[in-house]
């Protein structure tokens, strides 16, 4: 277990990197709601905070039961987890006080196509799924990046399409992103 210090510090920066966004959110949400934000999903929410509070003991137990170091192509791994890093960042930062873990949607608000927005529609759920696999993979937990890819990709099959009929309901959103239709997949037609 020579690498038992990177890993409680990387998963110490995670956790903690998430526990502040945890914060954020809150602060925005109640910044939102007295502006009279909508909110939608409330029934899957809970569900996929379950999903990334699991990852988190399923990635922990995966490491310390089968024994997992870490990856021999780690500078690579380390890599692509700070680029997903920078574009969290990015879109944290072009959303501002609109951006939240909650789908959250101020009526007439005027959709960002800005920052990491020009070339997404979703760049933060892009993030967490880069997050998913790489997190994992750093420390060779190949059952864990497995499992919470496919769990991913199953909670955005449901949140994506409904954040989009929420902006949809309440915003100019398909008029915003008509001019990049071809770049981003519909998944919800």
């Amino acid at each position: 277990m020579n690498d038992l210090i990177p890993f409680i510090l990387f998963l110490s920066f995670v956790i903690l990197q998430r526990v502040v966004e945890l914060f954020i959110a809150k602060r925005n949400e109640k910044w939102m709601k007295r502006h009279g934000a909508v909110e939608f999903g409330k029934r899957h929410y809970k569900y996929m905070v379950a999903m990334h509070v699991l990852f988190f003991l399923v990635f922990i137990t995966e490491k310390v039961l089968l024994n997992r170091l870490l990856s021999p192509i780690w500078p690579i791994v380390l890599c692509l987890f700070c680029f997903a890093q920078f574009i969290r960042i990015w879109a944290l930062a072009t959303l501002g006080m609109y951006w939240n873990t909650k789908i959250l949607v101020l009526a007439g608000a005027k959709v960002v196509r800005k920052g990491p927005y020009r070339f997404l529609k979703h760049p933060n759920y892009f993030v967490v799924a880069i997050e998913l696999l790489v997190v994992p993979l750093l420390f060779t937990a190949y059952y864990t990046a497995f499992l919470f890819t496919l769990l991913n990709v199953i909670m955005l099959m449901i949140r994506i399409p409904e954040e989009e009929k929420a902006l949809r309901a309440l915003t100019e959103y398909d008029g915003a992103f008509k001019d990049c239709h071809r770049f981003i997949p519909r998944i919800d037609k």
